[in-house]
């Protein structure tokens, strides 16, 4: 029992270690964000001097900043809903359906996700252009599909086969038709599933720029592009306002992650992240 009991202590002692050293560069972050410019060139405090929150008011002033916040926000839910109404379906028929060469199709589906962004950046580019989509947030989220969807399904499809088959064989006993089924009995059981989807898909679309960047040229560009165009001229890079919009872009991460804490627990327990 004492083995065990300083084991478990050396154990909590390392995690503590690991996430303070994890923290460590969001609180410095912080400290920039609040710090003025020419302070954070001197010298690294681990408190922010003559603190200021000009570098916020700089950013919540300017359409520029607000917008690219905003086109980011789009265009990630627009990523999710889309990723999720067609993985879910998808996931469902891999999991449930039996037909020549399924296994391969499942996999074939994945390895569309191990393409870097910057291998489809030219061919996106002219088919939206093609179409008239460019500068919109609608082609970027299109464009995100390519890489969540895949994850999606794959995803899904373990949680979908964790429910017992007979589940279906009861509701069409009962009467249930394959959509209300689906919505009304299947879903509900999927909530877990569901919300680590959508944290993959968020975390994806919502740090992505190659895309994003190449997609959009006034209009549409996210904050990540506008950030790296305003704080960061040529020559030189301003601290304080790169640092204050970094804060600000983990703020929906932090958020979205709180909201669906309770699923993502119990969905990165099961499943296929298991």
């Amino acid at each position: 029992m004492e083995n065990m009991a300083l084991r478990q202590r050396r154990w909590s002692k390392t995690v503590l270690l690991f996430s303070a050293f994890s923290l460590l560069p969001i609180c410095w972050l912080m400290v920039l964000s609040f710090q003025p410019n020419h302070i954070s060139q001197r010298r690294l405090n681990l408190w922010p001097e003559l603190p200021t929150s000009k570098y916020f008011e700089i950013i919540f002033s300017n359409p520029d900043w607000v917008n690219g916040y905003i086109n980011a926000a789009i265009y990630v839910l627009l990523n999710v809903l889309i990723t999720l109404a067609v993985a879910l379906p998808a996931a469902y028929g891999f999991s449930r359906f039996r037909f020549v060469g399924d296994r391969h199709a499942f996999f074939f589906v994945l390895i569309f996700r191990i393409i870097p962004p910057a291998i489809v950046m030219i061919p996106f580019v002219e088919l939206f252009s093609s179409f008239g989509m460019i500068d919109t947030t609608l082609a970027v989220a299109i464009a995100h599909c390519m890489f969540t969807v895949p994850i999606a399904v794959w995803i899904l499809e373990g949680f979908f086969s964790s429910i017992p088959r007979e589940l279906d064989e009861m509701a069409l006993i009962d009467g249930y038709s394959g959509p209300k089924f689906f919505f009304k009995i299947l879903l509900p059981q999927m909530r877990a599933g569901i919300a680590v989807t959508a944290f993959f898909c968020f975390v994806f679309s919502w740090a992505e720029l190659i895309l994003a960047n190449a997609l959009t040229t006034v209009d549409a560009k996210p904050i990540g592009v506008v950030m790296k165009i305003v704080a960061s001229p040529v020559g030189q890079v301003h601290i304080g306002l790169a640092s204050a919009a970094s804060v600000l872009m983990l703020i929906p991460g932090v958020l979205f992650v709180w909201a669906l804490r309770r699923h993502l627990v119990r969905g990165l327990s099961m499943g296929r992240i298991a």
